[in-house]
């Protein structure tokens, strides 16, 4: 079960670079985000206005430990190590992530113990990487996956934008108007796209009538929003990440729909932050 656990866990980070590579195909950052670990760091210096050229001596942060009681992978790229107060952020995320998984790992052994079964390691990985990296912001998406006992894992999405400018961390959804304004802008062409890609995966079109739950569109903003770009400039795409149980049941794992921005979502936008956007080409 340990074994299963772990390779699952490697899975589910492989998986998060190429399903970020799905985001932003035709943009050069992302071939760097796919590869974070081995130079990452050079981008960093040539991307972000807040960094200044030693910042190429800045190193992409990896965490990890194993031991019979847990199992943590902890990772964050060097364009955001490179941003003193968004690595001070994920580094206090770090030590939160870790401090709670050995607080319920200790639970868990104990009442295994107590049971007299068998206790499984639990386990934390947090793997984050570049989706766009542009003059005044940085775009962030994450990979979570937690186990704590029971017949598999629980994999989850996360993600962030930081204002290079402001020097604050925001949701993609802070950038729009209201959650429901970006919602509304997107909702027909996620809904068109979600159904392909079930249908995909299922090998045709679900039969809504035949009661299955996962039949039906589902709001995008209430899954995990991240900007893209396709232009190095500005942010030209919006994906929606959808995990399991979303959308699907869990063996069909997680889904990912990315979509340009359009006129529609350009007029959801708020008005301070319609600069960093550009209608897709």
């Amino acid at each position: 079960m340990r074994a299963e656990n772990t390779i699952m866990r490697h899975v589910l980070v492989v998986l998060l670079t190429v399903l970020l590579g799905a985001c932003s195909a035709a943009s050069p950052e992302q071939g760097a985000a796919a590869q974070a670990s081995a130079s990452a760091g050079a981008a960093a210096a040539t991307a972000s206005p807040t960094a200044p050229a030693a910042a190429a001596a800045v190193k992409a942060v990896a965490v990890a430990a194993s031991n019979p009681l847990y199992e943590f992978d902890y990772a964050y790229p060097a364009q955001a190590a490179a941003i003193p107060a968004l690595g001070k952020w994920l580094d206090a995320d770090l030590a939160k992530q870790r401090a709670e998984l050995v607080k319920n790992a200790r639970i868990g052994q104990a009442e295994a113990k107590r049971s007299g079964f068998d206790y499984h390691p639990y386990s934390h990985a947090t793997q984050w990487a570049v989706v766009t990296d542009l003059p005044g912001w940085l775009s962030l998406s994450a990979q979570r996956y937690e186990y704590a006992g029971g017949a598999h894992g629980n994999p989850w999405r996360d993600a962030l934008v930081w204002d290079k400018a402001a020097g604050r961390r925001l949701k993609a959804s802070d950038l729009f108007a209201s959650p429901a304004a970006v919602s509304a802008a997107i909702r027909a062409p996620f809904c068109a796209a979600l159904d392909q890609q079930r249908a995909a995966k299922r090998g045709g079109a679900a039969n809504a009538a035949a009661g299955d739950p996962f039949t039906a569109c589902i709001d995008p903003v209430a899954s995990t929003l991240i900007l893209g770009s396709a232009d190095n400039a500005h942010f030209t795409r919006i994906g929606v990440l959808v995990g399991p149980y979303e959308a699907g049941p869990y063996s069909e794992g997680n889904y990912e729909v990315t979509l340009p921005v359009t006129a529609a979502v350009l007029g959801a936008v708020k008005p301070q932050y319609r600069n960093a956007f550009a209608a897709a080409r």
